[in-house]
């Protein structure tokens, strides 16, 4: 009868394999993890950015419905006047004077509590915004205000006391008496001197027909709209009549 012999030390190689490939396979669980972790981190910024992107832009287009309305009252509206225009209208949200701004030009009365603002306009003239007769949870306030050092008739304040569009508010890129002589279709020799550059006898001060150029007066509108959370934009553009 054969004696079998035993080696338990030959067997410790193998268990001290198994304990290293167990300990990689944990060192790998814990770094794809992290990496989990990592991308599913990174979705929620990426997509945490692109939901302020868009709550920002509409922001902004709810802003914009208001602009149409607002140039409506300026021109044909209870604003439709030079008269008008000359004096604060509070109720309108109409200042005939520049109102105070922060440095970043918005009216100091705009981003201020409702006191502040009843100074200078009307909380009834905040717009809700509705989406099929249900509140959608955002309000348009908005403030105009004539850019002049004082009150009175815009015709007779000037260029001392008000800031005017250049040009009397003619476009860039051409001149006005080009614009005035090409409605005018002059022919022959008018047209030859007009090529050359002279002026219309109709634009000199003695000349038959002189054009009057109203002077064109700049007003800024400036826009706070709050939404959800109390989250405040606040947007401006200025428009001349």
């Amino acid at each position: 009868m054969t004696a079998r012999s035993f080696h338990p030390a030959s067997r410790a190689p193998r268990r001290a394999a198994r304990g290293t490939v167990l300990l990689f396979t944990l060192i790998s669980l814990v770094v794809m993890l992290v990496a989990a972790v990592a991308l599913v981190r990174s979705f929620n910024n990426t997509l945490f950015s692109a939901g302020n992107i868009a709550f920002k832009r509409d922001m902004q287009n709810q802003a914009e419905r208001i602009v149409p309305d607002i140039i409506a009252l300026m021109q044909t509206g209870a604003m439709g006047n030079t008269i008008a225009r000359g004096t604060h209208t509070p109720a309108e949200n109409y200042s005939a004077t520049i109102l105070a701004s922060n440095p970043q030009g918005i009216p100091t009365a705009l981003y201020g509590n409702d006191t502040t603002f009843a100074t200078v306009g009307s909380a009834s003239n905040d717009v809700p915004v509705m989406l099929n007769s249900v509140d959608q949870g955002v309000t348009i306030r908005y403030l105009i205000d004539r850019q002049c050092r004082t009150t009175g008739d815009e015709a007779l304040l000037g260029t001392d006391n008000c800031i005017e569009a250049p040009d009397g508010g003619v476009p860039t890129g051409g001149s006005s008496s080009q614009q005035s002589r090409a409605e005018l279709s002059v022919a022959g020799a008018d047209a030859a001197a007009s090529a050359a550059g002279a002026t219309d006898p109709s634009d000199t001060a003695g000349g038959a027909g002189k054009r009057a150029v109203v002077p064109q007066i700049i007003y800024r509108l400036s826009i706070r709209v709050t939404g959800p959370r109390n989250t405040q934009s606040f947007f401006q553009t200025t428009f001349t009549l």
